[in-house]
């Protein structure tokens, strides 16, 4: 019987373990805030942001937005950014992208200051992850971690093989692999025999952006897929990079889409957040 790894009940779990945990310190008269940054009018960008928002009501965090032209230069950008640094009452900075072209995302992404990258895109950041140290994990990886924690799902000496080489996910997720004790394989467009080296997998992560690209026969039988997708449909439906209804009566568990991997990267950031807000209450 496969299992359906659901992504939307562990999130709602794990907010309410936050909106718990915000109330304490709210009680203590201590106020967790996240600056959320968007330029310009991106429909995606939108409907993440409206999200993110809609998460920090619902858990107690403070949100500050900021909504700002498409044409803003990258120095008004940068302007906002450091002063958003400067800020006490700040514990953690987001920057929605992708920005508009003529502003240097990793320019920006330097610009925050590491302790309030909630997003884990520092360079800083994402040293720590490499180097074993504390810092903020991108929240997709982290999300994706949690789901296999939560779902009791055996990662110690289990063969891994992740598609997609990203910074925001196939980079960190190879390296939380790593810490899990998994044997980890990062594919991409370059790997010969792809097939091949992915029904090795006990664990198969897909993050290509490319619509139902896996099929069963890229699974080994009895293996965990999760699904980074997200994708239309011919028929205008949400769907994943995996062929979920080809691929979900061979494997052992699969993450949905949707419901499965996205509603995690919003409860992610929002844990980010509260540990932003803790780190800097350590100090």
């Amino acid at each position: 019987m496969t299992m359906l790894i659901d992504g939307k009940a562990i999130s709602a779990q794990l907010k309410d373990e936050l909106k718990s945990e915000v109330a304490r310190m709210s009680k203590r008269g201590r106020t967790v805030t996240l600056a959320v940054v968007l330029v310009g009018n991106d429909p995606a960008s939108c409907v993440y942001v409206k999200n993110k928002k809609k998460a920090c009501e619902y858990i107690g965090i403070r949100s500050l937005s900021y909504e700002l032209a498409e044409d803003t230069t990258e120095n008004e950008l940068l302007r906002l950014v450091h002063s958003l640094n400067q800020r006490e009452d700040v514990d953690g900075i987001l920057v929605q992208l992708p920005l508009p072209p003529h502003i240097r995302e990793q320019v920006i992404i330097e610009a925050i200051r590491p302790d309030k990258d909630v997003d884990g895109f520092h360079p800083y950041n994402v040293g720590a992850l490499s180097t074993g140290q504390r810092g903020f994990i991108s929240c997709t990886p982290a999300g994706i971690i949690e789901l296999l924690h939560r779902c009791d799902i055996k990662t110690e000496g289990q063969e891994c093989v992740i598609v997609g080489r990203s910074n925001i996910v196939g980079k960190p997720m190879a390296m939380l692999m790593l810490r899990e004790n998994a044997t980890v394989t990062v594919c991409h467009s370059k790997t010969k025999n792809l097939q091949r080296v992915c029904r090795r997998a006990d664990i198969l992560i897909c993050a290509v952006g490319r619509a139902k690209y896996f099929t069963k026969d890229y699974v080994k039988d009895g293996a965990v897929v999760i699904d980074v997708g997200m994708h239309r449909d011919e028929n205008n439906k949400l769907c994943g990079d995996v062929d979920f209804n080809d691929v979900k009566d061979c494997v052992s568990a699969i993450t949905p889409v949707p419901g499965g991997v996205g509603p995690m990267t919003i409860a992610m950031l929002m844990s980010n957040c509260v540990q932003a807000a803790k780190m800097k209450d350590e100090k």
